[in-house]
C-alpha cells in the first residue's frame, strides 16, 4: 500500500544510522555479548521450561538492556519507551518490529536477580579475561582514584540519622514498610573540597569550597598502558578511599609494578602494604604541616600529575557523558548500577582502540 513503510525503508533508515555513527552498532561489533551467557544464566536460575508457563526474555537480551540504560543513565519506564521507539535500540537488542518488547517491571526484575546473585563482579571479570585474551594486557602500572557518585538526599532527623549511623533501624520504620522501602540506610553524608578558583585581580580566596555530598564512591584502577578499569569496588561517600588501595583494588597481573594515585593514599600502611606485595609507590607527596611544599617534591608531584590525571578521563566520561547517578535504594543494588557503568566505559574504550587499530 502506497505511503506505508517496507522492508527496504526500514533497511535505508538503519543504514542511514550506522552513517550518523551508531555506537551501539559499534558495541556490538566489538564486543562478543554471548561470552555472558553462562554467567547470566546462572546467575537466573533460569529452567528449562519443563514445567510450562511463559518462556522468559533471553538474558543476553536483557543484559544489553542494561548496557542502553547505562549508556544514558536510563530509568525503566524511559527504557521501555525507548526500545519501543528507536530503531538503533532494537537493532542492537535484535528484536524486530513483531517481537515482544520487555515492560519496565521485567527489566526491574532481572536486575534485581543479577544483584541478589552477586553477579557484576562475574561479567566484569568475563569481559577483562576477554580483553586479555585480546592482547589489551594489563601493562605499563596502574593509576587509582575514587570519585563519589550522587543519590537522592534523604530527609531524615538528627535521631534518624545518628541510629543510621550507628547501624540501627531508627524508631518506627519497623512499623512502616513502605517508608523502610524507600530510605537507603547505605549511604553517606561526605564533604568534597574544590580548589578555590582567582579573584579577577589575582588574588586567591584564603579557604577552597567545600561542597557536601550524598551518596557513594566509585574506586577504580585503570592500567596505564590501554586506559581500562581492571578493578573497582563501592563504598558509601563517608569511606575513607585511602583505606581500598589494601583491600583488592591494585591489580596484581599488570605488568609493571608502579602505582600512581593523589595524595589521599599516602599513608604508611599503604606504602608497607605496597612494599610488601611488590608494588612502586608513585603516590603523591603531602605538603609538610606548617611548612612550604619542598621545590623537588613539588616538580615531583607535577610529573606524577601529567600520569595520573589520566584516571579523570574514566571520571568525565561516565559523569558527563553516561550521567551516573544512583536511583536505587541499598549498596547493593548501587553496586549493579556502578559496575554497569564501569563495564559500558571498558565497552567504550576496546571500540575506541578498535578505531585507532583501523586508522
Amino acid at each position: 500500500m502506497r505511503g506505508q513503510p517496507g522492508f527496504f525503508d526500514v533497511d535505508e533508515r538503519l543504514k542511514r544510522l550506522s552513517g550518523l555513527g551508531d555506537q551501539l552498532e559499534a558495541f556490538a561489533a566489538a564486543v562478543d555479548f554471548e561470552m555472558f551467557r553462562g554467567d547470566l544464566v546462572s546467575a537466573l536460575g533460569y529452567s528449562d521450561g519443563a514445567q510450562g508457563g511463559r518462556p522468559p526474555f533471553d538474558p543476553v537480551m536483557m543484559f544489553r538492556i542494561l548496557v542502553i540504560q547505562a549508556m544514558d543513565h536510563l530509568s525503566d519506564e524511559r527504557a521501555e519507551f525507548l526500545i519501543n521507539d528507536r530503531m538503533s535500540f532494537m537493532r542492537f537488542l535484535r528484536l524486530s518490529l513483531a517481537d515482544r518488547v520487555p515492560d519496565a517491571r521485567t527489566i526491574w526484575l532481572f536486575r534485581e536477580k543479577l544483584t541478589k546473585a552477586g553477579a557484576i563482579e562475574g561479567l566484569f571479570a568475563r569481559f577483562d579475561t576477554a580483553l586479555r585474551a585480546s592482547g589489551y594486557i594489563a601493562m605499563s602500572g596502574q593509576i587509582v582514584d575514587a570519585t563519589l557518585v550522587p543519590a537522592p538526599k534523604q530527609r531524615n532527623s538528627e535521631g534518624e540519622k545518628k541510629a543510621i549511623k550507628e547501624g540501627r533501624i531508627p524508631e518506627g520504620w519497623a512499623e512502616n514498610p513502605a517508608k523502610m522501602r524507600q530510605k537507603d540506610r547505605d549511604t553517606r553524608w561526605t564533604v568534597k573540597f574544590s580548589k578555590a578558583k582567582e579573584r579577577p585581580d589575582g588574588t586567591k580566596p584564603p579557604v577552597d569550597i567545600a561542597i557536601p555530598t550524598f551518596g557513594y564512591q566509585n574506586h577504580i584502577a585503570i592500567d596505564k598502558g590501554f586506559g581500562f578499569i581492571r578493578k573497582w569496588t563501592t563504598t558509601d561517600a563517608a569511606a575513607y578511599e585511602g583505606a581500598r588501595l589494601r583491600e583488592g583494588l591494585l591489580d596484581k597481573t599488570n605488568t609493571a609494578a608502579s602505582v600512581w594515585a593523589d595524595t589521599a593514599y599516602r599513608s604508611a600502611a599503604n606504602e608497607a602494604f605496597m612494599a610488601k606485595n611488590g608494588f612502586v609507590s608513585r603516590i603523591h607527596r603531602k605538603k609538610p604541616k606548617g611548612r612550604s611544599m619542598p621545590d623537588a617534591v613539588r616538580r615531583a608531584n607535577a610529573l606524577k600529575s601529567t600520569v595520573r590525571s589520566r584516571v579523570e578521563h574514566v571520571f568525565a566520561e561516565q559523569k558527563d557523558r553516561m550521567g551516573l547517578f544512583i536511583r536505587t535504594i541499598g549498596i547493593a543494588r548501587a553496586k549493579v548500577k556502578i559496575g554497569m557503568a564501569n563495564l559500558v566505559y571498558n565497552f567504550k574504550r576496546l571500540v575506541f582502540w578498535g578505531r585507532i587499530a583501523a586508522a
